[in-house]
Parts: C-alpha cells; structure tokens; sequence
C-alpha cells in the first residue's frame, strides 16, 4: 500500500491549460473516483500520474517519492484502460503473464501469482484462451488480472467499464470494489458515470474545466455540492435551479413567484436584494395543496417511480420525481421543504451556507 499526493499539478498542451494546478492527497488504501462531463481533464490527470503525459509543472508523489521524472516502468503503477489492451494472439496466461516475464521473475514465481489471480477473479479455466474467445466481461477481468499480478503501489483505472451493457457494468463495478477493498491498494477510478461515482469511491474528485471544484465523499458532495455545476452534474434527474433574491434581512429567499422560503433557524446568507439560485432535487420537492401548480408537459415512467417534468406559472422548468405510477396527469401542486433547500450565490454560482 501507499500514499499519492499531487501538489499543484497543471498541463498544458501549448497554449491550451487543460489542469490548473491539482492538490489532492490520497491515503494509503483509498479509492478516489474522478469525476466530470467529457472534457473536463480527468483521463489527463490519469495518464500524468501513469507517466504517459509530462506534467507542465506540479509534482507526484508516490509512497513518499516524487516520480513525476520517472518513466512509467519506473513508477510501479498498473493502469486498466477502458479498450483492454490485450494482446489478441496470447492466452490469457500470457497476457498476464507477460509484464511479469519482462521485469524477469521466475517461472515458479509468475505461475503462482497468474493463479492466484486467476482463482481470485474466477479465470481459472480461461487460461488457455485467445482474447476473441472471451466475453466483455471475461476480457475485463483479465486486464485487471494482468495489473493485480504486478502487485503495483498504485492501482489506476481510465473507465474500465465503459464497453460493457448496463447490466454487466453493474456486476463488474461490485466485482472491482469489492476486489479493492479485500486488496487495500491505493486506487485512482476516473469515469463519467455519476453511479459507479457513487457507488465505488471512498472519495470522489470532480473536475469541471481542468480545476477540482469539490473533493469529498460521494454522500457530502451529493448533500451539500460545492457550486452549481456539481449539483447539476450529480443526481438523475439533475437537481432544479429557480431564481430568487435574499429578504427579511437575509435570513429567507424570495422566489420570483413570490414563494418565501427560511433558512433553518434565522441563519442570516447577506444583504437584502442579493440574487440567488435556489436548487432542490427532484425527489425532495413535494405535493401540496396549497403549494405551486406545476403544469406536465412529459411523464417518464421508471416502474418503482414517475419523473414528471413540467413548467411553473413563471415558465420555469421543474422536474419531480414520485413514487409510482402518476400516468394521466396534467397538473400538481407542490411544495419545497426548506430543509432540502440549496442557496446559491447567482454570480458566481458557489454554495452559501447561510449562518
């Protein structure tokens, strides 16, 4: 096991900056997932630390050491690519074997760690096939077996799972965490799928436009997201956005509807007449009777609930989701619980935490 600690890492690729200075320190045992719309630098900041891209200034340190000069041989980092990268005419104990071949281990020693590994992901009567011969998920799991038998410091993942069907993804995210946690080695994960976000990190690192806008646990980015973009990107559906304007003395948002929401326990966000953003997840908004009409437009059907997207009085947007089935519906009233409230600064879209 070991630390990772990026200290100020940026890339440019000429006069395009693609990373602006990335600090993050990743605990021994750890998984951190990196998470962003396409774009965003996440594989970027992957192949840095696999020494497959040249930092433009930062450092790398690994276990104490800073490796960003090293080659990637050097560094001691299995990475599993989201193509698999076999080699098509090796068996699969070929394939796992050859990186062990190459750093001169003996034959005992390479045959014991490709059957251990195999054992441990269920390949051990694939041993003799070709690539071709697999199933997406077969093929998956021997590129993670070729990393696991090195035994690396650092264990790096660029969207492993990208290739495969819904329903496979489901069983392979399960299968990598729970490998990693029996493993205990120090993992980077980066992906665009907000579930594997959620449901395989010990922490996740969301990148919008090269710079880290939130580092944290998937439940507190999920409960309390850093700006607008991270509570946009984070949830299905995505989180509503309604405009509003601070009152009463900057312990309540005015919407433009007119609807006046508190803050919990007269916390006080700022002046008077500063515009706001106020989001609430689909799944916390409410019917009422009294409460706002929503006119449907669309009625998206999930089985166990209903995603009803409508518009309000003001032409505002408003998604909501049910339980149920809600078919046949026109209209509703709702409600937005102040607890499940998020305040926004307008201009510059960071989180306010009235108080």
């Amino acid at each position: 096991m070991a630390s990772l600690v990026l200290e100020d890492l940026r890339k440019s690729f000429g006069a395009t900056a693609v990373l602006h200075g990335i600090d993050l320190t990743l605990q021994s045992g750890e998984m951190l997932v990196i998470v962003g719309a396409s774009g965003c630098g996440k594989s970027t900041l992957l192949r840095l630390v696999a020494g497959l891209e040249v930092p433009t200034a930062g450092r790398i340190i690994l276990d104490g050491r800073d490796v960003a000069p090293l080659d990637p041989a050097a560094r001691d980092i299995a990475m599993v690519f989201q193509n698999y990268a076999l080699y098509p005419h090796m068996s699969v104990f070929d394939n796992m074997a050859y990186g062990l071949r190459i750093r001169g281990l003996s034959k005992a020693e390479i045959a014991r760690r490709v059957g251990d590994t195999a054992t441990l992901l269920g390949l051990e009567t694939l041993l003799q096939r070709r690539p071709r011969q697999l199933s997406g998920g077969q093929r998956q799991r021997v590129a993670m077996g070729r990393a696991i038998v090195r035994e690396p410091k650092l264990f790096l993942f660029d969207e492993p799972l990208s290739n495969l069907d819904a329903k496979l993804r489901v069983t392979m995210r399960a299968e990598i965490r729970r490998l990693q946690r029996r493993m205990a080695v120090t993992s980077l994960y980066v992906t665009h799928d907000q579930v594997e976000a959620m449901t395989l990190g010990d922490r996740l690192l969301v990148l919008h436009q090269g710079r880290a806008v939130q580092l944290a646990t998937p439940m507190e980015v999920f409960e309390r997201p850093a700006d607008t973009y991270v509570a946009g990107f984070i949830g299905a559906p995505s989180m509503n956005f309604l405009p509003a304007t601070l009152s009463h003395g900057g312990t309540a948002a005015t919407l433009d509807l007119g609807l006046v929401r508190p803050f919990a326990d007269g916390r006080r966000a700022g002046e008077d007449g500063r515009k706001l953003i106020i989001g609430i997840r689909p799944e916390h908004i409410v019917e009422a009777a009294d409460g706002l009409e929503v006119q449907i437009d669309l009625v998206e059907p999930l089985g166990s609930e209903t995603v009803l997207i409508g518009r309000l009085a003001n032409g505002d947007m408003l998604s909501v989701k049910v339980a149920g089935r809600a078919q046949g519906m026109e209209s509703m009233r709702v409600t937005f619980p102040p607890a499940n409230l998020h305040v926004f600064d307008a201009q510059t879209g960071l989180r306010l935490d009235p108080g």
